[in-house]
């Protein structure tokens, strides 16, 4: 016969062992759930990036980023940025400039990869550039920060980078601009990676299949019944 107590810690076992199948199960069902979220987002930035161009728009949200659009001005002479890049051309720097918009709006646009500090002078007169439109990057790089007052900038900070080259106010976000300057020594456009990790399928059939193992432990548990307290001789 098993004591009280016995049945007591059996029964909290029971019940702890269930809460952890529970919630594998919960765990699997949010990684079905994120991947369906994940692929939208993805046929979503798709059909943005393949759209025709639209006009710049005055304001932007979370559902902005890459869509294509089309601006045209002209280039603030003498206000280039350099931020830090990693590319399929190697590390380098974007070429980050200011573009006065006919609007008589401000926005940045990064011009495309260089390898060192220096970049051909943008185009003089009005020009027009197409390309995708990139939220801000005020965090800085990771584990660093941008230093403005160093000229060491690592993520394409808008706001920080405009009030540094006195072209305030400017739109907030910035153009990744196609490859369309194909000028000698220009910076090279058309660079932009849009990836989103989507292992959350991997993740799901983990975490199911830890779920599986568990039930199973579990029921081999329950048919195995209460250990019977050893009697003496």
């Amino acid at each position: 016969m098993t004591t009280a107590g016995q049945r007591a810690r059996r029964g909290a076992v029971g019940v702890a062992w269930l809460l952890v199948i529970v919630a594998l199960l919960g765990l699997g069902t949010w990684q079905v759930q994120r991947r369906a979220w994940k692929l939208d987002l993805i046929a979503r930035v798709n059909a943005r990036v393949h759209a025709a161009a639209v006009p710049a728009p005055a304001t932007v949200d979370q559902n902005s980023a890459y869509l294509r659009v089309q601006a045209r001005g002209a280039y603030v002479a003498g206000k280039d940025t350099f931020v830090q890049a990693l590319t399929v051309r190697g590390p380098g720097f974007w070429a980050m400039t200011p573009l006065r918009l006919t609007s008589g709006a401000t926005v940045l646009i990064n011009r495309g990869y260089v390898p060192a500090r220096r970049a051909l002078p943008p185009p003089t007169g009005l020009a027009t550039v197409t390309g995708l439109l990139r939220l801000t990057e005020p965090r800085g790089g990771f584990l660093r920060k941008n230093d403005p007052g160093a000229e060491r900038w690592y993520s394409r900070d808008v706001g920080a980078i405009a009030a540094r080259r006195g072209v305030t106010p400017a739109l907030p976000y910035f153009i990744d601009a196609d490859a369309a300057d194909t000028r000698p020594g220009a910076p090279v456009g058309g660079l932009t990676v849009i990836r989103f990790p989507n292992s959350h399928l991997a993740y799901a059939v983990t975490w199911y299949i830890l779920a599986l193992m568990s039930t199973a432990g579990f029921v081999y548990w329950i048919r195995q019944g209460p250990r019977r307290p050893d009697r003496g001789a």
